[in-house]
């Protein structure tokens, strides 16, 4: 990927965050006659080997419908990339309040790259669905108890192909406006912060948070 310094990131603990607001990743991996790309809610390894704040040398758990395609080009060791996208939204140029002005997009972008281990043994597949739920249910839903379900999760079990990702790499990319004055990003910060919900909103917030918050020492 390519990325202009002014909108790279040298916190990795941003990726992280991004990752982990945003788990719906595309997992791509080389194929003929064209790449394999599903889209699938991947989360932390907890009981992986302890890495830095950031992704790298991290172990991500996913998992995808085993009558896919895709999971049967899946073997051990497999170089991959996981993309998640973040917020994103069109800019227009009366926030700028300047001629001659150009409209543009701004979004987040977290690109990682690694290898696929696909998990072969049912016991381990059950256990990274359940990781799956219990990392969205804290972070997402309202603590949802699944042990009720747990004759159910084995019913719909060998449907599941489950896999580890393990992270060799990560890049990030962060176009908030960085090449505008302080007067403009907080301009258009204030103004997708505006919006009551969804994609603008957040990255309103993530302009504020990112940007103008470690400009502002914050």
């Amino acid at each position: 990927m390519f990325v202009p310094p002014m909108y790279r990131t040298e916190n990795e603990g941003r990726l992280r965050q991004v990752m982990e607001r945003y788990p719906l990743a595309m997992l791509l991996t080389n194929g003929e006659p064209t790449p394999y790309a599903t889209h699938l809610p991947v989360v932390f390894d907890q009981n992986g080997a302890p890495g830095t704040d950031g992704p790298v040398g991290a172990t991500l758990l996913g998992h995808m419908n085993r009558d896919n395609p895709h999971w049967r080009t899946l073997t051990d060791g497999l170089a991959a990339k996981l993309v998640f996208t973040g917020p994103h939204s069109y800019i227009t140029p009366t926030l700028y309040e300047t001629t001659p002005a150009a409209p543009t997009w701004n979004f987040v972008t977290v690109h990682l790259e690694g290898t696929v281990h696909p998990v072969t043994d049912f016991e381990e597949t059950l256990g990274v669905v359940q990781a799956t739920v219990e990392t969205f249910e804290l972070a997402f839903g309202s603590k949802w108890d699944m042990d009720s379900s747990l004759d159910y999760f084995r019913h719909i079990g060998p449907a599941v192909g489950a896999f580890r990702f393990v992270v060799t790499s990560a890049d990030g990319m962060f176009k908030l406006s960085q090449e505008k004055t302080p007067e403009i990003q907080h301009r258009i910060a204030d103004r997708l912060i505006g919006t009551e919900t969804g994609t603008r909103h957040e990255l309103g917030a993530l302009m504020a948070e990112f940007t103008l918050g470690d400009r502002d020492g914050v």
